[in-house]
């Protein structure tokens, strides 16, 4: 009979034992290539999109990001794309506060990201086309589909080095809320109740090697169920959210590390 290791990470089918830990086989994405759009939205439409305990920023910003991933340990130096939303937030609750950002979602081209985010961290991850991006007349662009129909488009042009004062603007807004939250929900099987239910962190670190400021622009389609029958309500709220003024979007270049050994992932209070 088979007996899980209470002291290893185990997944479906769990049975075949617990997941591969060795050399080779960190956290790290060595090679990440990503773009990000923020956008100011209507703070009390953001807020019936956001769980119990969570509540829109002062100033409500959405960011919408890519990110072309290469070079992951865990893969074994294989790499996939990701195209994700964040809302800044705060979280209260009787047993902590958090400043930070809350992932409204996240698609990916990959399905073992997508698993682990999903029922390890607690990431509301789904899957989606999202080809690498193209640059034309230095106008970066990229987008992602499902079932053949486009979901977002994604541009960012007029890119420039960022001004001091922009950099130190950006890393004091940063202190204190590098909190990314999510919620981990999972059915009862044979019941519309919840088997889990609980807010999650996942914080990681980022090394930052490039960083260029520009304009961006972002698209969401209105989808129809039989274009996208598993995701076309979450791709239609997210359109009817409105942009009432673009931030300055940025493409940064550098590496990421998602396995920080004194801030692992973890329910919040």
């Amino acid at each position: 009979m088979f007996k899980r290791d209470p002291t290893k990470s185990h997944m479906m089918p769990a049975h075949f034992g617990a997941r591969y830990h060795g050399p080779g086989s960190s956290g790290w994405y060595r090679d990440v290539t990503a773009l990000t759009v923020p956008y100011v939205t209507d703070g009390s439409q953001l807020a019936q999109l956001l769980p119990q305990g969570f509540e829109p920023a002062a100033e409500p910003i959405i960011s919408v990001f890519y990110a072309c991933n290469r070079q992951v340990d865990w893969l074994a130096g294989r790499g996939y794309n990701m195209i994700g939303v964040n809302a800044d937030v705060t979280y209260r609750s009787d047993g902590e506060s958090l400043e930070g950002t809350f992932a409204l979602v996240i698609w990916e081209n990959l399905t073992d990201p997508i698993l682990t985010g999903r029922e390890l961290q607690g990431i509301p991850k789904v899957y989606a086309d999202i080809p690498d991006h193209s640059v034309s007349n230095d106008v970066w662009r990229c987008n992602a589909s499902h079932f053949g129909h486009t979901i977002v488009d994604i541009e960012v042009s007029g890119l420039r080095a960022p001004e001091l004062e922009e950099i130190a603007a950006s890393e004091e807004d940063r202190k204190g809320k590098d909190n990314p939250m999510g919620w981990r929900y999972i059915q009862q099987a044979g019941s519309f109740e919840p088997k889990l239910d609980e807010y999650t962190t996942f914080p990681s670190e980022n090394h930052i090697t490039q960083i260029m400021l520009g304009e961006g622009k972002v698209e969401w389609k209105n989808l129809s169920w039989e274009q996208n029958p598993t995701q076309f309500h979450i791709v239609n709220a997210l359109k009817s959210l409105p942009i009432l003024d673009y931030r300055p979007a940025a493409l940064t270049k550098g590496s990421t590390n998602l396995i920080l050994p004194g801030r692992l992932p973890r329910p919040l209070k």
